[in-house]
This record gives C-alpha cells, sequence and structure tokens, in this order.
C-alpha cells in the first residue's frame, strides 16, 4: 500500500468563513462534522526538538466511526488533545462542525464529549448520578433539566439499579460504562475516544465494545476512537486511519483494508512431517511461515494468489507431501496493520507517548 500524503487545500476547501465557519459551495452534500487540515506539533526548538504529529490533514463525516490506529508514539493521542484544545498545536488548523476551534472555542465544542484514557476521567467517590450531573453542569446545564436525559442513559448502559452507588464500587467494566455515560450526559454531536477499554478485562472490554456500537447505530453519534486494541477498532468502526511516525500512512474504510489480503493466505496441513530441504523450498518460493508440527500433521500458513494455489499443490504433490486440508485464512486488523507498517520508523521518543 502506497503512503497516504496529505491532500492539497483548494479554494474548495477553505471556503468562505463567517464568524469562525467555514461554509463550502458543494450542493447536496452534508460537509465533514471534523476538519483537520496540516496539523503539526512540535516539541522543543526546531533543531533539537521532537515533532510528534506532521502535517496531518483528514475529515470526519457526521454519524461515522472513525479509529486512529497507530504504535507508541504514532501521533494518535497528540492529534485527539489538539483537537480538544488539550493541546496547543505548532501548526494547522481544526474546525468542528463549521467552526474553527481557536475562532470561537466555546462554540467549537459545545456540542463535543471526550472519554481519555478509560474510566480515569470520572469522580469515583461520587455516585454514578452525580457524575452525571457534574458532567453536564460543566456545560451549564441544571440538574433538574437533564434528568430525564439522565434516565435514558442509566437504562442504555444498564446502570439504572447503580445509580446511586458510589463509582468506586463499581467492577471496572461498569466503571468503564460510567464513563462513557458521562461523556454523553449532555446532548453531543461528536465524541473522542482515548483508548476507552484500557486496563478492562477481556469481559469488560467485550461490553464497552457493544456500548460503542450500539452509540453509534442508534444515535447516529459522530466517534473519533483511539485505541492499541485492534479487535474494539475492528469491532467498532467503519474507517481506519492508520498512523506511523506521525503521518497518515492509510485511511480508508475498514472492509477495504481487510480486503486488501482476503483470500490471500492459507492454512496448509500436510501429512506426516516436512523435511528441512522442502520446508526451505516452502519458504523461498511460497513465503511460507509459522511451521508448527500438530501430531501426525504439519502446518503452515501460505500467502499465494491467481495460479500461485496450483504451483503449491504442484509442489507438494512433486515432494511426496501429501495434503491433508487447506483453509482460508480470514484477515483480521492487526495482520492489515502490521503490513502497512511495517518497516516505518515509530516508537516514542525522549520520553514523549505522544
Amino acid at each position: 500500500m502506497s503512503v497516504e500524503s496529505p491532500r492539497p487545500e483548494s479554494k474548495a476547501d477553505e471556503g468562505s468563513e463567517t464568524d469562525g465557519r467555514t461554509e463550502t459551495s458543494t450542493e447536496g452534500k452534508s460537509d465533514p462534522i471534523l476538519r483537520v487540515r496540516n496539523l503539526r506539533k512540535r516539541y522543543g526548538g526546531e533543531s533539537d526538538g521532537v515533532t510528534a504529529v506532521d502535517g496531518v490533514s483528514f475529515d470526519v463525516d457526521r454519524g461515522s466511526v472513525v479509529g486512529l490506529l497507530g504504535p507508541n508514539g504514532a501521533g494518535k493521542t497528540t492529534i485527539i488533545k489538539s483537537i480538544l484544545g488539550l493541546i496547543l498545536p505548532t501548526d494547522g488548523r481544526v474546525m468542528i462542525d463549521g467552526v474553527d476551534v481557536h475562532a470561537d472555542t466555546k462554540r467549537a465544542y459545545r456540542h463535543v464529549g471526550a472519554m481519555l484514557e478509560g474510566a480515569r476521567n470520572v469522580y469515583w467517590r461520587l455516585t454514578v448520578r452525580e457524575n452525571l450531573q457534574f458532567f453536564a453542569a460543566l456545560a451549564g446545564q441544571r440538574p433538574a433539566a437533564t434528568r430525564e436525559r439522565h434516565d435514558e442513559l442509566l437504562e442504555q448502559f444498564d446502570l439504572a439499579d447503580k445509580a446511586d452507588t458510589p463509582v468506586r464500587e463499581l467492577s471496572r467494566g461498569m466503571k468503564g460504562k460510567v464513563s462513557l455515560a458521562c461523556t454523553l450526559a449532555r446532548n453531543v454531536d461528536v465524541v473522542f475516544l482515548d483508548e476507552p477499554t484500557l486496563g478492562l478485562d477481556v469481559e469488560s472490554s467485550l461490553e464497552l465494545r457493544a456500548e460503542l456500537r450500539t452509540l453509534a447505530d442508534e444515535t447516529g453519534t459522530t466517534v473519533l476512537l483511539s485505541s492499541h486494541d485492534m479487535d474494539v477498532i475492528e469491532d467498532v468502526c467503519d474507517r481506519v486511519i492508520i498512523m506511523s511516525d506521525g503521518h497518515i500512512v492509510a485511511d480508508d474504510s475498514l472492509d477495504n483494508l481487510l480486503d486488501l489480503f482476503r483470500t490471500q493466505s492459507y492454512g496448509v496441513q500436510v501429512a506426516g512431517e516436512i523435511p528441512s530441504e522442502s520446508r526451505r523450498d516452502l519458504e523461498r518460493r511460497f513465503d511460507a511461515a509459522d511451521f508448527e508440527q500438530r501430531a501426525d500433521r504439519e502446518r503452515f500458513v501460505v500467502s499465494v494468489t491467481g495460479d500461485g494455489f496450483y504451483e503449491l499443490t504442484d509442489f507438494l504433490r512433486a515432494n511426496d507431501l501429501r495434503l491433508a486440508s487447506i483453509t482460508s485464512v480470514e484477515p483480521d486488523l492487526e495482520e492489515v496493520f502490521l503490513s502497512i507498517t511495517d518497516g516505518a520508523e515509530g516508537g516514542a521518543k525522549d520520553g514523549d507517548d505522544r
């Protein structure tokens, strides 16, 4: 896959500005709810500093669920915090619902919610309902005016019977649900989630994933989700932006990214043990890997396309290797991610987790 470069800005991108709001001349098409243009963040000086994000541009359409994926130090958290105003970018522009966040900060963030680092952004000494009231009050909303909304959230996240329970007494999974509910404690159009399943066990992570998918499917809320957990991204997101070393290296729908590798990989089992010379030939000619002896059979994984499949079976026959079974290996997002970022420079620098 080729590396994507930020799309050059055009006059259509810039549009006309009025009171911080950007209007485009495109008819019949809803404007993206989020626009990021040439975002750059550098820590330290130009000669001795570290560039965490370097010229990143992308749009997020209304009602979509976009995953932000990348290794440690890729720049995911820096992007989200820069969009939210928690970090001042060195260069670039961010617009939320057509409003420039620097021109009219209060207006831009009026319908934005954020959940950072899992359940760490709720107050464990407060009850579930008190947390909801607190976060709504931060936006200037009175408890009486939001009670109906909070009752709906408690039911939606299966927290109604825990409404008056201090958060510290809840399980990890429920704490995660409380954190997500607090993000939605007031009416929001777009939600930013940074590592929402951080520290959760498998069961709790599955529960939170289900809630995120329900949120997207039933409410039409726009979600930008950053996570190291490939399963979370694959289960929840429609589109994936993959980053490496501060740059976007892939930006496509989840289905398209998976289709790049679909039906190319096969799990092959042959009777008996594969001689070392035949194994070397399989590795050299067919990129065979992951050899594993299983009782009276040996299994390996091979990637072939087109006539390569028939060349493989001819090879096995010519080398007296009896084919016991062959199955298509469905790709997953981890395989795609590793293939795309292979060889890209990554990793946090100078202690910066970005």
